[in-house]
């Protein structure tokens, strides 16, 4: 302070000329100034120790000085400082940026080590409720006899909060759809309730179809009857005690318990299980052959609906089933004794199945009454009041905002303009939800036919079963084919064929020189890889690119933020399918093949998915059994069976009629 209020009072020198500026320069009286200034900070002799005066000939960057020192450390005390004057910096919210920081750090260097240490380990769900000291005094008194679900204010978590203080209730005997966006939780919920994670009445019993049947080398026929514990465990008791007695090593009471086995196995008709058991395999499509086959020898698909069916034979999903079995599904679940909740993006199954829908966004779940149509009425009805509430909204903005753009600089309007101000901080914002449309880059020329063509393709894995025989089929880049046919009939095999992947026994295989084909496996997360993220994922596979360009490509997937550099095996089935979409568009293939594109999508996305196909211009074929699906995309339906292929010129209404038929000849409808 006293340097500078000298260097004021001094007398301006005239032996230097001025500068171009206006200015004055005076080499000495810098250089006294800055003596006198040094001289006034030396405050203790230990510090004048320690300071030393050194000459700069050139500027320096204190940034670049401090890079290397700790932050804790006080490196230029009482240098911007008044003595006595505090920091105008505020201390807490300084705080709160610094841990910020730091837990971003903290947060980047676990996600690399997570990279470097082999094996992915990934969160659990959780879920947590608040306590009803009635129904802890129903339960343990044993009064409650209702078979009502009622599940009131929990929490469910997995990383993030997924349910935030919801309710479920499930009337008995009733079958509720339960419906959202992909990843907001819906299979975490099943999994919770599945697992007893949230209180359910002891004396209701649950039964959790998820995943398909492991292989190994049980019949199909008893792993659907291994799935009734009481009638195996009696069985097994009856044989236990039957050897006993043959052996001579009995204890004189084992016959009044094989008395007390039988009239149980009697009660429960243990003897019509097997029955039972081969009549609801036959409704999912395996013949009598098959139903003695062991698991090991099925396919994921054929595995899911032996899931299905020890679910059904028990006392539940429609992925990776085929038309065939997801309208023998529909028809049996409508005549079901007891409650369903049910996970399934299949629209038309829904409508089928459901008498009541629940939606799950935004943290809670909602109740409709009635099928999925109904549902979106009301949905489509609130959207548009939502719109309305927008539209006003905003206009009121924009009302106050230009008062205040009009008289922001005006004195005597300086309180009404502050007013405004606040009460644009205290507007809240009214929000819009939109689903994030794909889209299929076409940026290509088109070329003249034949584009893909089969010519008397023969082809088999094992020569005593010829897969397809005189397989004849072509597409276009203006083709819309949709491929159906029960499951093991040949469809992604005929795929592969087409795509190249599998030469034919005999036939040709003819594609154009310019075809560049996108393909989409119903198996896509086995070839991703799960421990590294999605953007890490693209710049392996598409090098050479920026950060920002991968994070637009997964953005247009509705991967985007945190999602898209968290491991891919913490994503949701539906978010690993955006990768997959995204992977798959990245080189703009000209013609796609998709084989079950909309298994884990939501409907929302299967939707957008639809109309970013009808966009695309160029050729499509696709297996799908989302009959909603179909008729939105596909103008040609190929079935396959009996190795070949034939074209239905009626499209999937005349094909659903055919299966219906098949069904009452068959005895099942």
């Amino acid at each position: 302070r006293l340097a500078c209020s000298e260097s004021l009072n001094r007398k301006k020198p005239t032996a230097q000329p001025p500068r171009s500026d206006g200015g004055w320069r005076d080499d000495g009286a810098i250089r006294e100034i800055c003596q006198r200034l040094f001289n006034t900070l030396q405050l203790d002799e230990g510090r004048a120790q320690r300071c030393s005066q050194v000459l700069l000939d050139a500027p320096i960057q204190l940034s670049q000085i401090t890079d290397g020192y700790d932050a804790s450390v006080d490196l230029l005390p009482g240098l911007l400082l008044k003595r006595g004057q505090t920091s105008m910096v505020n201390a807490k919210k300084l705080e709160k940026a610094e841990a910020r920081l730091k837990a971003k750090q903290d947060k980047r260097m676990e996600r690399d080590s997570l990279k470097s240490s082999g094996p992915l380990v990934l969160e659990e769900a959780s879920a947590s409720q608040a306590a009803s000291k009635k129904e802890t005094r129903m339960e343990s008194s044993g009064k409650n006899k209702s078979y009502d679900v009622r599940i009131e204010n929990f929490d469910v978590s997995f990383g993030d909060v997924l349910l935030a203080g919801a309710d479920l209730n499930l009337a008995f005997g009733r079958r509720y759809g339960l419906v959202g966006r992909n990843g907001l939780g819906k299979t975490t919920l099943l999994k919770m309730i599945a697992s007893r994670s949230l209180r359910i009445p002891s004396h209701i019993s649950i039964l959790h179809v998820e995943q398909e049947v492991a292989g190994d080398e049980t019949p199909a026929l008893q792993s659907v009857l291994e799935c009734d514990t009481t009638r195996e465990s009696l069985l097994r008791e009856e044989r236990d005690l039957t050897a006993k007695v043959n052996a001579g090593r009995g204890e004189g009471t084992e016959g009044a318990r094989l008395s007390e086995i039988y009239a149980k196995l009697e009660e429960i008709e243990a003897d019509k299980a097997p029955a039972r058991a081969s009549v609801i395999l036959a409704g999912l499509g395996f013949n009598a052959k098959m139903q003695q086959q062991t698991t090991k020898e099925f396919s994921g698909g054929w595995r899911m609906r032996l899931a299905l069916a020890r679910a059904l034979f028990a006392r539940l999903p429609t992925n990776m089933l085929d038309v065939r079995a997801i309208l023998w599904l529909e028809t049996y679940l409508q005549t079901w004794q007891s409650t369903i909740l049910v996970v399934s993006h299949d629209r038309n199954f829904l409508n089928a199945v459901a008498t009541d829908i629940i939606h799950l966004h935004s943290q809670r779940l909602d109740t409709y009454r009635g099928d999925f149509e109904n549902f979106m009425k009301i949905k489509e009805e609130r959207l548009k009041n939502q719109q309305r509430e927008y539209e006003a909204q905003q206009q009121y903005r924009e009302h106050i905002q230009v008062f205040i753009d009009r008289f922001r600089y005006n004195a005597n309007r300086a309180s009404q303009v502050q007013s405004k101000l606040k009460l644009l901080e205290k507007l809240s914002w009214a929000s819009l939800t939109s689903s994030c449309l794909p889209r299929f880059p076409d940026g290509f020329e088109k070329f003249s036919p034949p584009i893909l063509q089969l010519d008397e393709v023969d082809f088999y894995y094992d020569p005593s079963h010829y897969i397809f025989c005189s397989l004849s089929v072509s597409a276009d880049l203006e083709s819309r084919i949709c491929v159906v046919g029960e499951n093991g009939a040949g469809k992604s095999t005929m795929l592969k064929i087409l795509m190249g992947e599998l030469a034919p026994v005999r036939g040709i295989r003819h594609a154009h020189r310019n075809l560049k084909i996108g393909y989409f496996s119903q198996h896509h997360v086995d070839q991703l890889d799960l421990n590294i993220s999605a953007v890490e994922l693209l710049a392996r596979k598409f090098p050479g690119k920026t950060e920002e360009e991968y994070r637009h490509q997964l953005g247009s997937y509705g991967i985007s933020g945190e999602l898209a550099v968290r491991p891919v095996a913490s994503l949701s089935g539906g978010q690993k399918s955006r990768v997959a979409f995204a992977q798959m568009t990245m080189s703009c293939p000209n013609f796609y093949i998709l084989d079950e594109p909309t298994n884990h999508l939501d409907m929302e996305t299967i939707e957008a998915l639809a109309k970013a196909l009808n966009k695309f211009r160029g050729g499509v074929i696709l297996v799908s059994h989302d009959e909603r699906f179909i008729r939105l995309v596909c103008q040609e339906l190929w079935v396959c069976e009996n190795a070949t292929v034939t074209r239905i010129e009626g499209g999937f209404d005349q094909y659903r009629d055919i299966l219906k038929e098949q069904f009452r000849k068959e005895g099942f409808l």
